[in-house]
């Protein structure tokens, strides 16, 4: 039904004010959008200038080797500047390969705080949930094994196994590298240990799951592999255990920043530290361990395959990596508390000479 000549002009009137409004709109939009622009611009070239003073200040306080009060004072303004607001504004850390392999050339750095502890917060829940299924599904496969497949383990629940492991190792490494992105402290050891863990997952899902008479014997490099699987699962449940509570009491006293992470060496008490520290050695011993049955066995011809060979070469590298960075981080920690013990040793000094001029 047509309009009635009455009713065309209004409708048209208000056709024309809702697009001059849009364009009005889209021009104020456009308008903010440019200046705030401008402003971030000229905030990033002070944060970032800031930034450089601190750290140049810094270093040439470490080299004179003047007070560590002056130094403390350094050390709290680059956490008020890495822990507030203007963090967003830090120059951002390159997004690596990885990160470009598998998202393209996107920005994966998250403009407000919350953002970043959500996205920090999330990896932790992922950490927990996954940290029983590791140690749960390879003692389950082993136990099945021995009770119900008459000692020989079938392709198709292995290789389900070996897929999700591939999947969570991946999975951890994309979201490492997106924390390490927005201001996380992940040393780069433990990203690159993910990724030997990546190859290790995608390798073990050739191999040949043979069964037989001699099964046993043929699929000794998939058991090894499930043995470490398990180690793995009782060090993340450790991880997970005894580090979580101590970092957020870090975060509070000013000592680690909430983007922080919790690794397996990083214990801050000292009871935690006698605890972790042996069980972590013997853990990493027994991965070297596993990787050198697994070398054995290739060698001697009851697992053949340059899956085994590999897989087993990888368990290697990465317990010596894992063993050198934890023994870094211990020695980091005794320096940390000598110089603590220092200071204090000098503070007392000083004060019982203020005592005796009195």
């Amino acid at each position: 039904m047509a309009n009635s000549p009455g009713e065309s002009p209004s409708v048209d009137g208000e056709v024309s004010r809702l697009v001059e409004e849009a364009k009005e709109l889209q021009e104020t939009a456009s308008s903010l959008i440019s200046r705030t622009s401008l402003e971030e611009d000229a905030l990033r070239q002070r944060v970032a200038s800031l930034d450089s003073r601190i750290k140049s200040l810094r270093s040439s306080l470490r080299s004179s080797g003047n007070s560590d009060k002056l130094e403390e004072e350094l050390v709290r303004a680059r956490y008020i500047l890495s822990e507030g607001e203007a963090a967003t504004f830090l120059p951002s850390k390159s997004h690596g390969r990885f990160l470009r392999m598998f998202l393209g050339p996107i920005n994966v750095r998250a403009n407000r705080k919350d953002v970043k502890l959500k996205v920090k917060e999330e990896y932790n829940n992922v950490r927990d949930r996954t940290a029983l299924l590791f140690l749960c599904l390879p003692s389950l496969l082993l136990m099945l094994r021995s009770w119900i497949w008459g000692g020989c383990l079938p392709a198709l629940h292995v290789q389900l196994y070996q897929a999700w492991l591939l999947y969570l190792y991946t999975g951890l490494a994309l979201r490492e590298n997106i924390l390490r992105v927005n201001g996380s402290d992940i040393r780069p050891w433990w990203i690159k240990h993910h990724y030997c863990a990546m190859a290790m997952a995608l390798i073990s899902l050739t191999w040949g799951i043979e069964r037989g008479h001699d099964c046993a014997q043929k699929q000794r490099g998939v058991q090894l592999f499930l043995k470490w699987a398990i180690m793995q699962g009782v060090a993340m449940m450790l991880q997970n255990r005894y580090q979580r509570q101590r970092l957020y009491t870090r975060i509070a006293l000013g000592k680690a920043r909430r983007m922080d992470v919790v690794w397996g060496e990083t214990a801050g008490v000292e009871g935690q530290l006698l605890l972790l520290c042996p069980i972590l050695f013997v853990l990493q011993g027994f991965e070297a361990y596993v990787g050198l049955l697994l070398l054995k066995t290739a060698l001697a011809g009851s697992s053949s395959g340059w899956q085994v060979i590999t897989c087993g070469i990888l368990l290697i590298i990465m317990a010596a990596g894992n063993f050198v960075n934890t023994v870094q981080t211990l020695v980091t920690k005794s320096r940390v508390k000598a110089k603590i013990r220092k200071g204090k040793s000098r503070q007392e000094l000083n004060q019982g000479s203020d005592d005796k001029s009195l």
